[in-house]
């Protein structure tokens, strides 16, 4: 008789899981009381497109409800480019370069000021990847010309693990997430990023690690120190409105869910 009831317990215990899990991409009545919107509904691309262009990189595809992003050598045996040396200066794009569409993808149907985001993100092995906000586009211009990045990143394994702020949840080649509480590849983190009159905190698995305020002597001297320091988007930037974005890097499957968005 205890064996029986146990093993109900087991198996109810899993049915409240699998309902739990099936919860993904979706709203709770108090969250849409309390002006969240969804960003991706788990079964296609809707609202997304790629950065400087109009449809979606084929890169990018829908796994277990997820968006998968992928290195493009993984796809129809297609040559990739060298993954990105993270020690090199970005390059930008010639001024006199037009909009040239790339792997990154924003959503392109509204732009943001004041906004709490959330989403989760998992990296395979070695992999890296960013979150961005108030992306600006233009001709000659990357998805990281001006717009600060939130490091997704394989604390471990990536080739850019050596700078502590450029560990996953870090404002990219700025400021180090502390604690340093990623999980490692395979397993999904959380990440909250809040937007409020320039006041930013990213809160990473449920701590805050990052708090800064934009546009003041202090954000200006992030930027003079940081590999940005001559880059006209953040040296006089960045933009008080944009579209959040998400990066391909080339190096291995990235993931994301859950990506929902409230304007305050």
């Amino acid at each position: 008789m205890k064996k029986y009831f146990f093993s109900s317990l087991i198996f109810l215990a899993s049915l409240a899981f699998d309902a739990f899990a099936q919860q993904n991409n979706t709203l709770t009545a108090k969250e849409r009381e309390e002006g969240w919107v969804l960003l991706f509904n788990g079964r296609n691309f809707d609202g997304w497109r790629a950065f400087n262009g109009t449809e979606m990189p084929e890169i990018w595809t829908i796994d277990n409800g997820a968006m998968r992003v992928a290195a493009s050598a993984r796809l129809g045996g297609r040559p990739a480019p060298p993954p990105r040396d993270p020690n090199a200066p970005r390059q930008q794009r010639p001024a006199n370069e037009g909009p040239r569409p790339s792997n990154d993808i924003v959503f392109g149907d509204k732009k943001f000021s004041n906004f709490e985001l959330s989403l989760e993100w998992m990296v395979a092995e070695g992999a890296n990847s960013g979150i961005f906000y108030y992306v600006v586009e233009g001709a000659g211009m990357s998805i990281f010309s001006a717009a600060p990045e939130i490091q997704v990143l394989d604390n471990w394994n990536a080739p850019d693990n050596k700078g502590s702020n450029r560990l996953a949840g870090s404002l990219y080649d700025m400021i180090p997430a502390l604690p340093s509480n990623a999980k490692p590849a395979g397993e999904w983190n959380r990440i909250v990023v809040r937007v409020k009159d320039g006041n930013v905190t990213h809160t990473q698995n449920g701590q805050v690690v990052v708090q800064y305020t934009l546009w003041t002597p202090e954000w200006k001297a992030l930027v003079a120190n940081s590999k940005f320091a001559e880059w006209p988007g953040f040296r006089d930037g960045p933009a008080k409105e944009g579209f959040i974005g998400l990066q391909d890097h080339n190096d291995n499957n990235v993931w994301f869910r859950n990506i929902k968005i409230r304007e305050l």
